[in-house]
């Protein structure tokens, strides 16, 4: 049962992450055991555990994907800001050879996709996951995978914003320049900066939803 219940924590995590489910929607055990072809319990397990994660949230008796107001999601920058910068400084000092080529593979591949939003938002991840692996810290590692988790309740990405994409692959050619040269110091400071500008970029995004609805 138990590699049950770590693919149904999984699936809903991914379907979370992916947008499938969006900040709002209720979700209901039984539909999910259907969707996902497993039972009950391990959907019932998995959804308590993203319960407890604050990934959902209490709607009456339902459970719905949780959401973030802006004063979390500023709450949660700060601390993306400060771990991810050290993630890159530690990355600086740590990666293999192997793993900063892989880094800058990342960089050229990804920069084909910037005209495909959510593709290049998949990337983007992958891109960040690989540097907190990079810093051979494995606590550090974990709260960032908590912090990233968190991030799937945004219900869009930064990178949809005209011109981001560019930009945001050029402050990555930055953050792997530095950690090709083992210079700790700028590969945290530009890894910072650049969360910095996603955090301003989303700031902008929300400013114009509120503005159209209103």
């Amino acid at each position: 049962m138990k590699p049950q219940q770590t693919d149904a924590y999984s699936l809903l995590l991914e379907a979370i992450d992916v947008g499938t489910f969006k900040p709002g929607d209720r979700l209901v055990e039984s539909e999910l055991a259907d969707r996902f072809g497993v039972s009950r319990t391990p959907i019932r397990e998995a959804l308590q555990r993203l319960e407890t994660q604050s990934l959902l949230a209490r709607d009456g008796r339902s459970l719905i994907v949780a959401s973030l107001d802006h004063n979390q999601m500023a709450e949660l920058y700060v601390v993306r800001r400060e771990l991810e910068g050290l993630a890159a400084s530690l990355a600086a000092r740590h990666a293999t050879e192997e793993e900063v080529r892989i880094l800058r593979e990342m960089v050229e591949e990804d920069n084909e996709l910037m005209d495909n939003p959510p593709a290049l938002a998949r990337a983007n991840r992958r891109f960040h996951k690989q540097i907190h692996l990079a810093s051979h810290n494995r606590y550090l590692v974990q709260q960032l995978d908590l912090v990233h988790r968190t991030m799937a309740l945004m219900a869009t990405t930064s990178l949809a914003a005209v011109g981001r994409g560019a930009i945001a692959q050029g402050e990555h050619d930055m953050i792997v320049r530095a950690i090709e040269e083992k210079n700790e110091a700028a590969a945290g400071a530009a890894l910072r900066d650049h969360i910095s500008v996603a955090f301003m970029t989303r700031l902008k995004q929300d400013a114009s939803r509120r503005q159209e609805e209103g």
